[in-house]
């Protein structure tokens, strides 16, 4: 069952609270998985010597025991994370309906999906920092660890959920060259977006993904969409009303004449970016938002455990 899902996490509308339940159920899910060695929080205890900082005292074992020990981590890092999330108004899709309690938009999804990976990068003591974009960049703050720092980026995660803007597209190229240029250290860069570019705009996508390579950045690219929608076209054989989100423009089709030739499209593309992806070393993941969270958590790792930091 995807957390979302989960009646007791979705009756809170608090991006935090939800972040810690992905990540606590994830982590609890490591132990019982071949990601076990994972070093998710950290290695071990020793006992806390007088004079040393306080900062890594674990107070819950305090608390049973009356004896103060920290938590050793095993690594000291400084991996720097830039997370990049297109917020142009095609990834408020689906619309609510009415009734429905288990709503969740591609949107939610990766703003969710961003906030328990700074929460992982937290406990590993690693850097983060967050980019919004759809025709230009609106938000881009470089990498810090700080709990002020994670505060203040949910701050702007929960501010664009709560206002969405209508009809605005996505410049996914120029965004992206201008974050490039703007990470001066190695990072890993990671990226959530349906990718939904113009065919005449994909080369200019492509090359800015490019960019970030040839910038010595790792890169995971994120391809968040509804998968029974927008690539299976799962839809009954009757008559709709298809709505841009990005521009208005609107056209009525019957889905059962259309769903072929739409999904053999559709893939074309998909086949399209994967190979490209593929081709610049780019780690590219089909992120289905009916799938829950572990995929994005799990591959973050994968990555993370391939990368020299320091």
């Amino acid at each position: 069952m995807a957390y979302w899902d989960n009646p007791e996490i979705r009756q809170f509308n608090n991006l935090d609270l939800l972040a810690r339940q992905v990540v606590e159920g994830f982590i609890i899910g490591l132990h019982k998985s071949p990601f076990h060695g994972f070093s998710v929080e950290f290695a071990e205890h020793r006992i806390y010597n007088q004079g040393e900082s306080t900062k890594n005292i674990d107070w819950k074992v305090y608390a049973r025991t009356d004896k103060l020990f920290t938590k050793r981590f095993e690594e000291e890092t400084n991996l720097r994370c830039q997370i990049v999330i297109d917020t142009s108004s095609s990834m408020f899709f689906p619309e609510k309906k009415a009734g429905d309690k288990n709503y969740i938009n591609k949107l939610t999804f990766s703003c969710l999906a961003a906030a328990s990976l700074m929460q992982l990068l937290q406990k590993q003591r690693d850097a983060f920092g967050l980019s919004l974009f759809d025709m230009e960049v609106h938000t881009h703050s470089q990498c810090k660890s700080s709990t002020t720092h994670y505060r203040l980026l949910l701050s702007y995660l929960e501010k664009k959920l709560n206002s969405p803007t209508p009809l605005v597209s996505t410049a996914t190229s120029q965004a992206l060259h201008q974050i490039a240029e703007s990470i001066h250290k190695r990072s890993l860069v990671i990226i959530f977006s349906d990718m939904f570019e113009q065919a005449e705009n994909q080369d200019a996508m492509f090359a800015s993904l490019q960019h970030l390579k040839h910038n010595k950045h790792e890169v995971i690219l994120f391809h968040v969409t509804d998968k029974s929608k927008e690539i299976d076209f799962d839809y009954e054989d009757r008559p709709y009303l298809f709505v841009d989100l990005e521009t208005g423009n609107e056209v009525k089709l019957q889905a059962g004449l259309v769903k072929e030739t739409y999904k053999e499209k559709s893939s074309l593309l998909l086949k399209d970016l994967k190979m490209k992806c593929l081709q610049y070393k780019i780690d590219f993941i089909e992120a289905d938002i009916k799938d829950g969270f572990h995929q994005v958590l799990q591959n973050y790792l994968v990555k993370r455990s391939k990368m020299k930091v320091g």
